[in-house]
């Protein structure tokens, strides 16, 4: 058969079901998979989307049909998966997931176990193994062995692990408002809720695949309204808001206010600083300036990456740090593996607020010392030439390539860079005012828009 290459990205793979991705293909996927990682033992996780049995039974069979033992971990977050092949002697694992895209996208986020680390399966390399296989059905697609899919519960390892990112004992009886988007956030909650000291408004907990309330990414417009209304009227101390597959994680204030993740990310910095002193933190080339300055003042080491969670956690390992983050919502952690945790986050940030007597709008206000831009996303014919001018234009500033270009100047600095999916330019201001950066945002979008 045919597979739609255009599933394959970057870093995993993703699309619209049936008609990008199916159940054929997914056979297809396992197989490679299975090949190309000597897969002895995979462990397989699914999200709540409505096609994930469909594909999660359809995988398996590809693994087995290479003679792979396959376990199901069932209905779970991504992180869980992560703790599975991590933890035990799994040697690969998948994720039939779409993450925070819409309810008609369906994906796999793969990786596999090398000594004691766990990499990534980057779905752009799998392709490369699809297109050199021979046609599916040259032989007997029987599974080789055992043809049974065995359950593996992990639930009562992994909540001791989580647990042990904290104490306790140092959470105080907080009232907070928690939104698991109908995605699967809901499951993990309701096993620890009566463990935590606090008192949880519960919303949208039941997983749902069609996602009734709002989308699965909390960052839509419109997604964070009833939690925001909720926090309101309920005085609660704040709010979280997980996504569909529940490895990212936001945090709004007792205002209703959504709070940028970068400043999120100095939270938690501040946090396992404390604890792991002079450590290295990662995060991405457009974050807050402000980051790499307060984890400097706190006696750590900043380490700054390419925008996209497997950059930050490229950097991590590479500079033996203890966690990190990005403004998509990911924090990953040394000890987790070195991979993203939702429910890492929200414990730790459960202890670091119960430890600070300002309320939360207040403490963010303390990290956020400047004035920063959403994201803004251009449409252009010709991404390099644009790119081009944007550097000949703002040569006087300080410059650097690290992902894009991005040009510093003593009060405000900017970085443009392209969409490694789509024909857009996104760009992103930071300054010491609210007017400069309004200013410097009509210039640069004139700019870059220009015929």
């Amino acid at each position: 058969m045919k597979i739609n290459s255009n599933i394959f990205k970057s870093y995993d793979i993703r699309g619209i079901y049936p008609s990008e991705l199916n159940e054929e293909s997914a056979f297809e996927i396992g197989r490679a998979f299975a090949r190309q990682n000597n897969v002895k033992k995979a462990i397989i996780g699914r999200d709540a989307r409505l096609s994930s049995p469909l594909l999660f039974n359809e995988l398996a069979k590809g693994i087995l049909a290479e003679g792979g033992q396959v376990f199901d971990i069932g209905q779970t977050l991504t992180e869980c998966l992560y703790f599975a092949v991590g933890n035990y002697g799994f040697d690969a694992g998948i994720m039939v997931t779409a993450s925070h895209n819409p309810k008609d996208y369906n994906g796999f986020k793969m990786l596999k176990k090398a000594g004691n680390n766990i990499e990534m399966v980057r779905g752009k390399d799998l392709l490369a193994e699809i297109k050199a296989a021979s046609p599916a059905g040259e032989a007997s697609l029987a599974p080789k062995s055992p043809v049974a899919i065995l359950g593996r519960d992990i639930w009562q390892d992994y909540i001791n692990h989580i647990f042990s990112f904290i104490d306790l004992e140092k959470i105080a009886p907080l009232k907070i408002v928690v939104d698991a988007s109908n995605g699967v956030a809901g499951i993990v909650l309701e096993k620890i809720k009566e463990k935590l000291p606090i008192e949880i408004i519960a919303l949208n907990f039941e997983p749902n695949g069609n996602f009734p309330n709002h989308s699965p990414n909390p960052l839509k417009e419109g997604s964070a309204d009833k939690i925001s209304e909720l926090i309101k009227n309920q005085k609660a101390d704040f709010g979280i808001m997980f996504d569909g597959d529940a490895d990212r994680i936001f945090l709004v204030d007792e205002n209703g206010e959504l709070v940028r993740a970068d400043a999120v990310l100095l939270l938690l910095a501040k946090y396992f600083l404390q604890k792991n002193p002079g450590m290295a933190i990662a995060y991405n080339a457009i974050c807050s300036k402000a980051v790499s300055e307060f984890i400097k003042k706190w006696g750590g080491k900043a380490i700054r990456t390419q925008v996209g969670f497997v950059n930050v956690r490229d950097g991590l390992l590479k500079n033996n740090g203890i966690m990190g983050g990005e403004l998509s919502g990911h924090y990953c952690f040394r000890d987790n593996f070195y991979m993203d945790s939702g429910m890492i986050s929200f414990l730790s940030l459960l202890q670091i607020i119960s430890g600070d007597t300002k309320s939360v709008s207040e403490i963010i206000k303390e990290l956020s010392p400047y004035k920063k831009s959403p994201e803004l996303n251009f449409k252009v014919e010709n991404k390099d030439a644009v790119l081009e001018k944007v550097k000949q234009k703002y040569a006087d500033g300080a410059q650097d390539f690290l992902d894009g270009i991005t040009v510093a100047y003593k009060n405000w600095w900017f970085n443009v860079r392209s969409s490694n999916t789509e024909p857009l330019l996104r760009l992103t201001i930071e300054a010491e005012t609210q007017e400069t950066l309004e200013e410097k945002q009509k210039e640069l979008t004139k700019f870059i828009t220009k015929p």
